[in-house]
C-alpha cells in the first residue's frame, strides 16, 4: 500500500479499500492490515477517520519515506538525490561551525588529528569517504545539537546504505578536496567556525556536482536498455 501511495496509484484525498479488501488482496488477516495502517498513518501518508482511511499529501509524510521513496525504481530520481545532499550539506555546515566555536582544547586536538588524517586520503577521494564520515561524526559528538544529530542520523540511514548497495563512487576533483582541506586546516587553527561552516559545505557541493551526474549516466543507461 506505502508503494501504492508513493507511485500516486492513489492521491490526496482518495479514500483506502476496506480491511476487509485489503485482507482479501493481500491475504492477510484484518489485525495484519490494522497494524500496517496503523504505520502508514504514523508515517503521515494516511489518516484514519470513522469510515476509512485517507490518502494525504507526501508533503505530509514524515522523513521515514524517504528511503521507500528512493527505492521505487532501479535508479533513484536524481532530484530527490539532489535535495538529499543539499540537506544533509546544510546540517553538516552547521554542525561544523557549532563544533570548531564550542570545542575544549581536547576536543580541538581530535579535530586537528582528524584534518591530518583527512589531508593524508585527499589524493583518492575513495579512500577519503570513510574519513570524512568519521571527521563529521566527530564534529557532530563535539556540536552536541541533539536536533541536528537525530535529523542527521536519520537521513544517513534512509540514504547512506541504498547508495552502498547502488555501488556508485563519485570521483572528487583533487584540487577542490585540496582546498576544502587545506580550510579545515586554517578554520582549526584559527579556531574560525565560519571557515569551517564553508569548507564542509564546499565539500558537500563537490559530492552533489559528482553524484548527480553518476545518477544521470546511470539513469540514461537505463533508459537506453529500456528502449532496446
Amino acid at each position: 500500500m506505502r508503494t501504492d501511495i508513493l507511485r500516486q496509484r492513489y492521491v490526496c484525498g482518495d479514500r483506502l479499500p476496506s480491511e476487509r479488501d485489503l485482507a482479501t488482496r493481500f491475504d492477510a488477516s484484518r489485525g495484519a492490515v490494522r497494524e500496517a495502517l496503523s504505520q502508514l498513518e504514523q508515517s503521515g501518508l494516511i489518516e484514519i477517520q470513522l469510515g476509512g482511511a485517507r490518502v494525504r499529501s507526501i508533503q505530509s509524510a514524515s522523513i521515514s519515506v524517504l528511503g521507500p521513496l528512493m527505492a521505487l525504481d532501479e535508479t533513484p530520481d536524481p532530484a530527490l538525490i539532489d535535495q538529499f545532499i543539499q540537506t544533509f550539506a546544510a546540517l553538516s555546515a552547521l554542525t561544523a561551525r557549532e563544533a570548531i566555536n564550542y570545542a575544549n582544547q581536547e576536543e580541538m586536538n581530535r579535530l586537528r588529528q582528524m584534518v591530518v588524517s583527512l589531508n593524508k586520503q585527499a589524493e583518492y577521494s575513495q579512500a577519503m569517504a570513510p574519513k570524512w564520515r568519521e571527521f563529521l561524526e566527530i564534529l557532530a559528538e563535539i556540536a552536541d545539537n541533539l536536533v541536528v544529530h537525530l535529523i542527521g542520523n536519520d537521513l544517513r540511514a534512509q540514504f547512506v546504505d541504498q547508495m552502498t548497495e547502488l555501488g556508485l563512487q563519485p570521483v572528487l576533483r583533487k584540487k577542490v578536496v585540496n582546498g576544502v582541506v587545506s580550510s579545515l586546516k586554517r578554520a582549526v587553527a584559527d579556531r574560525n567556525g565560519d571557515l569551517a561552516h564553508q569548507a564542509v559545505q564546499q565539500y558537500f557541493d563537490e559530492l552533489r556536482q559528482s553524484v548527480v551526474k553518476l545518477f544521470d549516466s546511470r539513469l540514461r543507461n537505463y533508459r537506453k536498455q529500456v528502449i532496446r
